[in-house]
């Protein structure tokens, strides 16, 4: 969400800030703004002009009924009466206004941070670092082929009980999944600080809305019978435990970081073509979630923290990667500023997105009213909110299956992840 305030003030800035993030006509887009704003003002400034009118004359009325003067009380009671009527056609009006005004704002993308690259799409992106070497040189299998040459990846059952998008796991393979997991929330919680939460996996429409997947995304979400919503991403539930919250400062002086490995749902409506085979693009998928809540000065600072702290699953995993800075049309829509991880995917000899690390400024505190109080006094302030993946775990399971495999078919065990597999340190094969 956006602060009417500051569109008022700099309206070239949003032009600007919106012509670069794709709007096509943002100087139009916000004319409609200001044009919403200045209407829902002057319905605002009638209706109280109205309700301190009445007021004063409901207050003649007695006076000239304690003088006996009918005829001027009944004057000043239709008086009232008209009164009551601007009152009730100004709060009308006011309330057609500022529902348009907010909806207006709700579907518009966050401006990008001044060092944000321009670009259009992914072709803008720019790559900030790469770290390690493939540990393949000869061709690999691709995970899917690679899973069910080994009796171990089933996609054909997910299908007869889900449909498309979906797959199952045994043995070791799921046994190697729930390892990657547990490993990436050890490492989080022991190592970097995140508290570990265990939050409901559906909410309301306030937790949807306030972490800007509704309206807009609402393709995307599964919805239960009665209203709620299946997370897409632990993202909403951790980042809303701030809801409605007035924070002391102690709260986000140290940035308050919290982590979950859960259970995702997408409906992945607009990706018909891409991925359908396999565990990368799936309707449901387990992901270790990084979110931190702080004040504005310390954001990115707290960026760059969480950048590394999921840069970090990848280099204990011995995975090949890339940071991306994401360019201004490729982001997230309520992101200010991402940097993207790719890891190496032998099959395809090419990286792949495994986390996207966003700072979203105040962008979700906004729209959901997560705020807090310096210790030095002064006005409440809107927190800084941040997300990551510290990893999508189905897409890590697949950057091991391909980076690991050997030449008899079977999948070597990252060092890292031995002891949560029990010693094991292949999987697959005799």
């Amino acid at each position: 969400m956006h602060d009417i305030r500051a569109i008022r003030e700099t309206p070239d800035t949003f032009v600007a800030g919106w012509s670069a993030r794709g709007v096509e006509d943002a100087q139009a887009l916000v004319a409609e703004i200001l044009s919403l704003d200045t209407a829902l003002r002057a319905a605002q400034t009638a209706g109280q002009d109205a309700l301190a009118r009445r007021n004063a004359t409901s207050k003649l009325i007695g006076a000239a009924m304690g003088k006996k003067d009918m005829v001027e009380a009944d004057r000043l009671k239709a008086e009232v009466e008209g009164l009551k009527a601007e009152i009730a056609a100004a709060e009308a009006v006011e309330a057609d206004k500022g529902t348009a005004l907010r909806d207006l704002l709700a579907a518009q993308k966050n401006l990008a941070a001044d060092d944000v690259p321009d670009g259009e799409d992914e072709a803008g992106n720019v790559e900030v670092s790469v770290w390690g070497e493939p540990r393949r040189t000869g061709p690999a299998k691709d995970h899917a082929d690679l899973g069910e040459a080994l009796g171990l990846l089933d996609f054909e059952a997910a299908a007869r009980m889900s449909g498309a998008r979906f797959a199952v796991l045994k043995g070791g393979l799921a046994r190697l999944e729930r390892a990657i997991g547990q490993f990436m929330l050890d490492l989080q919680t022991t190592e970097h600080g995140y508290l570990e939460v265990n939050p409901p996996l559906l909410v309301n429409d306030a937790a949807a809305y306030g972490t800007d997947k509704l309206p807009k995304f609402a393709d995307d979400l599964f919805q239960t019978t009665d209203g709620r919503w299946l997370i897409p991403t632990a993202e909403v539930s951790l980042t809303a435990m701030a809801m409605g919250q007035l924070l002391p400062e102690s709260a986000v002086e140290v940035p308050m970081r919290l982590t979950a490995l859960t259970p995702c749902f997408r409906a992945e409506a607009g990706s018909a073509g891409r991925d359908t085979r396999g565990l990368i693009r799936q309707h449901q998928f387990y992901k270790v979630e990084l979110v931190s809540i702080t004040r504005p000065e310390d954001s990115d600072a707290e960026h760059e923290r969480m950048a590394i702290c999921a840069e970090t699953v990848l280099k204990r995993l011995e995975l090949p990667y890339r940071r991306m800075l994401l360019c201004k049309g490729d982001m997230g829509f309520g992101a200010k500023k991402t940097f993207d991880l790719e890891v190496w995917l032998p099959s395809q000899g090419t990286y792949r997105e495994i986390s996207s690390v966003s700072n979203c400024g105040d962008f979700q505190a906004r729209r959901m009213d997560a705020r807090f109080k310096r210790a030095g006094g002064g006005k409440p302030e809107f927190v800084h909110t941040l997300n990551g993946s510290g990893l999508a775990v189905g897409r890590t399971l697949v950057a091991i299956m391909e980076n690991y495999q050997d030449e008899g078919g079977r999948i070597a065990v990252p060092e890292a992840l031995v002891p949560y597999m029990g010693g094991l340190t292949h999987v697959g094969g005799a």
